[in-house]
């Protein structure tokens, strides 16, 4: 193994230097990989050489000590320590010794007393990405504890530093008085909601970036309430949602390049794990990864133990080999339908639906499920329909006239990258007809009929020409509208009746930022908050889209746990609001912007 990463190092360290934050980024730049290392990585001539899928099965610590120990290093080129740590938390998922670094035990703002969970219900509680199973991202009025005439009123109350993140990955979970939330070093935290102070974290195998959810548990010992969540190598664990003490922890797919991006969410006694990957990325970038053989998919786990109940991949087909290259690398098909968005729940038809990804690899057959708002049945997990919105749609990240990987020879047969990356909202118009309102990459928004195979009813056009990421990561919706954050820089109202656009603000960039908004917005009754890429947090009037208020994430603040800390862009993770109070992280790029470390919470009091 030491012999192997001589090759490794050599690639990688420019690759890392070149990008500058590569760890928080988690693009360090493969080409460079290719071009320094496949000589012996992933060549078919060395098969005793560890190929990049393989060194990412290693975590941080092993691969950190592979590189500063035993005699063929010698022959490495000038290194630094801090350059080791980078290529092994880029390919480890985090960084070295996280739990060293940021050990709640080491913060001077330890909570005086660490009171038991008896309820949920006593105390206003935003529960995992939505607070509610419909994905609507409304906060009813007495949760919220925040009116639109407060709004303008919103200070900040407290802040917290992530001690070693670079991108605060998770979006904050409010329940029993606490906030729970996960960073890109793995480290999950407790923190008390009214004052910022720590009642423990726990270190993940690697960086966590959806939202924690919260549930009873039974079978566990003392532990009554466990918090859910999972991580960028596909693990899902559950810890004591009062100690931090590692309940379970199982893997929804092994995978090198799996990851549990969106929030899990829970029903009844299973949780649903959505499953996506990198694997688009990796492939398009290199000359010896065996394109594509991940799938998408969402498991179901029993809360209380972590078995698996069902699997229900996208692409119901597994891949199998088509072709070599001329290096000789098997590619196979068919592969994709990653699964970027937490489910949304609908007991009446004990279903579950999600947006899928596209395919990563043509195929003689045309896929139905990719690029499509998809339901499952809550208790099998057999598909009950699929409705496309975007057909023949192949791609991978990196392929393009400047591209030399094998894997990109079919790049002008490739289709646009529609994914859905936001969850469906199922919502209930006052005739009492029900709809599925999904935003696609695209920019078009769509509203599908749950109760006849997910037809069309009507789709919106928000921007003037399709084009990638225009919508990313949600809206937020009510009985009237739904809203979306548009990457050109606005925030859009759509008439669920009819889809029809009610208002637009558009949204200029700052000074020597981008405008873009593609973190999921967050709603409350008469305001919608927004987080940009160019720092600002915005409160506008659901009415006709006014601007309410808007803070400033990017300035300097005190944290009450004594970290060095600075917010940065908003790219992914909405505001939640629970209590009288809003939370949000500060510090996620997303295309464009700047990384952060902060957790803000404002009140209007």
């Amino acid at each position: 193994m030491a012999r192997q990463f001589l090759f490794v190092c050599t690639g990688l360290i420019v690759g890392l230097l070149a990008t500058g934050s590569a760890f928080a980024q988690g693009t360090a730049d493969l080409r460079l990989f290719e071009q320094r290392c496949t000589s012996c990585h992933g060549n078919p001539s060395t098969p005793r050489a560890a190929d990049g899928l393989q060194l990412r099965k290693m975590t941080p610590e092993a691969v950190y000590a592979a590189i500063t120990t035993g005699p063929t290093h010698a022959n490495l080129p000038s290194v630094t320590d801090d350059e080791k740590r980078m290529i092994a938390g880029y390919l480890g998922g985090r960084k070295v010794d996280a739990a060293r670094l940021t050990d709640a035990k080491l913060m001077p703002n330890q909570c005086p007393t660490n009171p038991p969970i008896d309820s949920l219900s006593a105390s206003p509680l935003w529960n995992g990405w939505s607070p509610d199973a419909s994905n609507n991202r409304l906060q009813p009025a007495k949760a919220a504890g925040l009116s639109a005439d407060q709004v303008p009123k919103l200070k900040l109350k407290w802040a917290f530093g992530f001690p070693a993140a670079e991108i605060v990955w998770g979006q904050p979970t409010i329940a029993a008085g606490r906030v729970f939330i996960g960073v890109d070093t793995g480290a999950v935290y407790s923190l008390d909601a009214a004052s910022g102070c720590v009642h423990w974290s726990y270190q993940a195998e690697a960086g966590v970036r959806n939202a924690i959810t919260i549930n009873p548990v039974k079978g566990q010992g003392a532990a009554k309430y466990a918090v859910y969540f999972g991580d960028i190598k596909g693990y899902v664990y559950a810890v004591d949602a009062v100690s931090g003490k590692q309940l379970w922890k199982v893997q929804a797919e092994d995978s090198p390049v799996a990851r549990i991006t969106a929030a899990p969410i829970l029903y009844e006694d299973r949780l649903y794990v959505p499953v996506s990957s990198t694997e688009e990325r990796a492939a398009g970038s290199s000359d010896t990864y065996p394109c594509c053989t991940f799938r998408g998919s969402v498991v179901a786990l029993d809360i209380n133990s972590g078995k698996q109940i069902w699997k229900s991949f996208v692409i119901s087909e597994a891949p199998k080999p088509v072709k070599k290259t001329a290096l000789g690398v098997q590619q196979w098909s068919p592969s994709g339908g990653a699964v970027w968005d937490t489910p949304t729940l609908d007991p009446a038809h004990h279903a579950l639906y999600i947006g899928t990804g596209d395919a990563y690899t043509a195929t003689e057959q045309p896929l139905k499920t990719t690029d499509a708002v998809v339901a499952l049945n809550m208790d099998t997990g057999k598909l009950l329909w699929a409705a496309q919105d975007t057909e023949n749609d192949f791609w991978l990240a990196g392929c393009g006239p400047q591209s030399t990987s094998a894997n990109c020879a079919d790049a002008k047969e490739m289709g646009p990258d529609y994914d859905f990356g936001s969850s469906p909202i199922l919502r209930t118009l006052p005739s009492g007809q029900r709809i599925l309102v999904a935003g696609q990459k695209s920019g078009v928004v769509w509203a599908h009929d749950p109760d006849k195979q997910g037809v069309v009813v009507w789709k919106a056009q928000l921007v003037d020409k399709l084009q990638r990421g225009v919508l990313t990561f949600g809206g937020a919706a009510d009985d009237q509208n739904a809203y979306f954050g548009l990457s050109t820089g606005g925030i859009a109202a759509v008439q669920l009746s009819t889809g029809e656009k009610k208002w637009f603000t558009p949204i200029p960039a700052g000074q020597g930022q981008r405008g873009g908004q593609t973190a999921a917005l967050t709603e409350i009754p008469g305001v919608i908050f927004s987080g940009g890429w160019d720092g600002m947090l915005r409160a506008f009037s659901t009415t006709d889209g006014h601007p309410l208020w808007q803070y400033n994430t990017l300035q300097d603040v005190k944290t009450v746990n004594g970290v060095a800390a600075k917010g940065g862009s908003m790219g992914a993770p909405g505001p939640t609001v629970a209590g009288g109070m809003v939370f949000v992280g500060s510090g996620y790029t997303f295309g464009a912007g700047t990384t952060g470390n902060l957790l803000l919470a404002f009140s209007a009091q």
